[in-house]
């Protein structure tokens, strides 16, 4: 049986500018794709509708017929990682396997096991950055520490730029080393479990003239001002690098929202505590409400204040909401409600298409003032007064709201002052203990 190489791919479903792929094409072997449908993280998902799953399989189904012109194919597997690279390593004689780095905890774990059970068999496993431009071993302060609040970390991440930061990996010269002559099946998504969703899935590409005026645009959510890239980056359908570099010419704004994926890939690496608790730790004594009542008028977008309960319709509808209005939802969650932001952060794991742990955990913790580089717990956003800034014509409200100003809509489920008020006392109370 002839050595080949295999590309793991998992959250870089993509044949060209992919680190790991570029590698295992120039490698001695010829290369086999292969794709895990995980099923220990398959069982977790309650939503057998899971638009995430219907997604990624669609990729696979485009990428498989990519494969197809070039006389190859995608072998695409369900199951637990381990049992799955046993019965590989048994049906092929496999030299190296190469895949990308993904930080997340689970993921590392998976694949600190899997290299292990690999080198049990005299395989190599060999890893790449490719998902975030610098890692968290490579933006670090003066004295080798992480950085922890973003303004300083967003310039030395600047200052490292070079000339070959955004330089593509190169694929599809070497694109002839592709396994030849098989054919594979994908199992269907009924078989995973899993039936089609009715929510349809953002372009990949994006108009130029849209980031060039992002800045003056993004804050406003009844406009179509935002890329809507963000499943594409979580995916890996789009490079990092390619759209990073775009950044630079068109918009500063839009480079620092990449910048910010970047710095809270590295809290997760550096703070992993911060996964599962407050990364400051006197935040996890606040005695939340947890009303149970609340929260599932909350999740509905029945709060009775519009601009949050938009924006939840909008999330339960699409798997998508504005940057802004995820600021005020969240911030209503945690501080008008005193809801514990993980209950938010739960059900934004649940419903987002672009969910990735690091952005959600980062987005929820400075909502909370509990994370780095947060809100101050003093900053309370109101809704009113959002809601006359970035939609004072009520256009997006409307949208998701048709009922607004009608007797079906309901009442506001606590009143804006009081909850301030109260929100303020809780947290002084456990902050100054």
């Amino acid at each position: 049986m002839d050595k080949i190489n295999i590309i793991w791919l998992r959250r870089d479903l993509r044949l060209e500018d992919n680190a790991a792929l570029s590698q295992a094409l120039q490698g001695k072997h010829n290369v086999l794709p292969i794709f895990i449908f995980d099923s220990e993280i398959l069982e977790k998902l309650s939503n057998k509708q899971d638009a995430r799953v219907e997604f990624i399989h669609k990729t696979l189904q485009s990428l498989k017929a990519e494969l197809n012109s070039m006389h190859s194919d995608l072998l695409v597997l369900h199951g637990k990682p381990k049992e799955v690279w046993e019965k590989l390593s048994k049906e092929y004689s496999i030299d190296t396997v190469f895949t990308n780095i993904d930080y997340e905890p689970y993921a590392k774990e998976r694949d600190n096991a899997i290299e292990s059970l690999l080198k049990e068999k005299g395989i190599e496993f060999k890893t790449f950055k490719d998902h975030c431009i610098f890692d968290y071993t490579e933006v670090l302060k003066d004295d080798g520490k992480p950085y922890t609040v973003y303004t300083p970390y967003s310039r030395k991440w600047k200052s490292l730029i070079k000339e070959d930061t955004f330089k593509a990996h190169p694929c599809a010269e070497f694109y002839n080393k592709f396994i030849q002559n098989v054919k594979f099946e994908i199992p269907s998504l009924s078989s995973l479990g899993f039936e089609s969703s009715n929510i349809s899935f953002p372009s990949n590409t994006v108009n130029s003239s849209l980031i060039k005026n992002y800045a003056d645009t993004r804050n406003f959510p009844a406009l179509d001002a935002t890329s809507r890239l963000s499943l594409h980056f979580r995916f890996g359908t789009i490079s990092i690098r390619e759209k990073a570099n775009k950044a630079r010419s068109l918009s500063e704004t839009w480079l620092n929202e990449l910048i910010w994926r970047d710095f809270y890939i590295q809290i997760m690496a550096h703070f992993p505590h911060a996964m599962t608790g407050a990364f400051k730790p006197i935040y996890d004594r606040i005695e939340w409400r947890n009303n149970t009542e609340e929260f599932k008028a909350w999740c509905e977008g029945k709060t009775g204040y519009p601009i949050v309960d938009a924006g939840m319709r909008e999330l339960n509808e699409t798997g998508f909401m504005h940057n802004r209005v995820r600021m005020v939802v969240a911030s209503f969650l945690c501080k008008h409600l005193l809801i514990d932001w993980r209950w938010g952060e739960a059900y934004f794991a649940e419903k987002l298409l672009d969910f990735e742990l690091a952005s959600n955990n980062g987005g929820w913790q400075w909502a909370a003032g509990s994370g780095v580089d947060a809100a101050p717990y003093f900053r309370i956003f109101s809704p009113k007064l959002q809601t006359e800034r970035f939609d004072p014509k009520l256009v997006y409200i409307k949208k998701w709201i048709p009922e607004l100003n009608t007797l079906e809509y309901p009442r506001p489920i606590v009143d804006h002052d009081f909850a301030r008020k109260r929100c303020l006392e809780v947290y002084k109370k456990t902050l100054n203990a």
